[in-house]
């Protein structure tokens, strides 16, 4: 289904790179994003799907003082997130808190409630614990991963533990396992590295050609999956780290994100700078009993991974979020400040 074009749209003011489904919010399906110009004060949007799931709709509006380059909406609380931001010659990251009564304010304003202000290079992520409530953060840097303990009421961080990946790497992102809350996926230049927070040692590593993003498949344990420049997506099964279990082809451009579905195994999104958004359905299959929905129609007709392609874009696709409510539901984030929403009928 080559160039499908469907959905309902958002626009933001300015161009953004970040989109993050609030998964806390049990009663709504919701997302939140922001913005990146340089020379305006940026916004954070609080976004809803209505119920007749026909509009995208503005919950709440916030301004945000510096360029957003990484949002995460908290597991566990729909009115807690972080930003990684930008003042033009700085980085820094904040979790930062909506105000209760934003509904009724003409013009609330975020409460900050803690700066992650142990870094001094550029910071590129923050991690929250996978799911439930924990009060464990990681920051990673482009040579340093911090682990670090929240306090809202206190309205604190504090680093637990801090480790260099050294000199050679620079990591750019990654991801927490969330099969073992004990490991980390770090992103570099040409490989993911894999860290244990109890040690804050690396464990292993894969190597990977320009790898820009990376998720785990929350469905099955040792899956991981990652976006890389021109080969594509790949997927490892982390007990056999020697070569990817799947290979798919990806984007015409560079495939720069990548999201696994939380709830339904083996579904995959990507984005690209080629402008699309791809969803593909890819067996996880390994031959030692484990079992995806099998891609087989016949014994010798393989049915094509690619089940759909959404090219209703004007500009490279930086932000994917799958609903955690409703998990056939996702939105997109191309850079021009475009929002779409988009639900997958299986």
């Amino acid at each position: 289904m080559q160039g499908a074009s469907s959905g309902v749209g958002y626009g933001l003011k300015y161009q953004a790179r970040c989109i993050s489904d609030v998964k806390a919010d049990t009663d709504h399906t919701s997302f939140i994003t922001g913005t990146l110009s340089l020379r305006e004060e940026n916004e954070v949007h609080l976004i809803r799907l209505s119920s007749g799931g026909t509009e995208l709709i503005c919950e709440g509006l916030f301004s945000h003082p510096n360029e957003i380059w990484d949002l995460s909406s908290c597991p566990f609380d729909q009115r807690i997130f972080s930003t990684v931001f930008s003042t033009g010659e700085s980085y820094g990251a904040a979790v930062w808190q909506i105000p209760e009564l934003y509904g009724q304010l003409n013009s609330p304003q975020l409460e900050k409630i803690a700066s992650l202000d142990a870094h001094s290079g550029k910071i590129n992520c923050i991690l929250w614990w996978p799911s439930g409530r924990n009060d464990k953060l990681i920051s990673i840097d482009e040579e340093n991963l911090f682990l670090w303990s929240l306090d809202c009421s206190k309205k604190a961080a504090q680093v637990q533990s801090k480790e260099s990946a050294g000199m050679l790497h620079y990591l750019s992102g990654g991801a927490w396992d969330p099969h073992d809350v004990n490991a980390v996926a770090a992103t570099c230049e040409s490989s993911v590295q894999f860290w244990d927070l109890r040690t804050m040692n690396k464990t292993n590593s894969i190597d990977c050609t320009h790898v820009r993003n990376v998720d785990y498949d929350t469905k099955k344990k040792h899956i991981l999956v990652t976006a890389e420049d021109e080969s594509g997506i790949h997927v490892w099964d982390l007990r056999m780290p020697k070569v990817p279990i799947k290979e798919l082809p990806g984007h015409a451009h560079w495939t720069w994100a990548i999201s696994c579905n939380p709830e339904y195994d083996g579904l995959i999104l990507s984005g690209g700078t080629d402008s699309t958004v791809n969803l593909w359905l890819a067996s996880t299959s390994t031959g030692d009993g484990m079992t995806s929905e099998s891609l087989v129609e016949s014994p010798t007709q393989l049915v094509d991974p690619l089940l759909n392609s959404y090219s209703d874009y004007e500009d490279s696709v930086y932000g994917l979020a799958w609903s955690s409510r409703e998990p056939w539901i996702f939105a997109s984030l191309s850079y021009d400040g475009r929002v779409r929403h988009f639900k997958h009928l299986s």
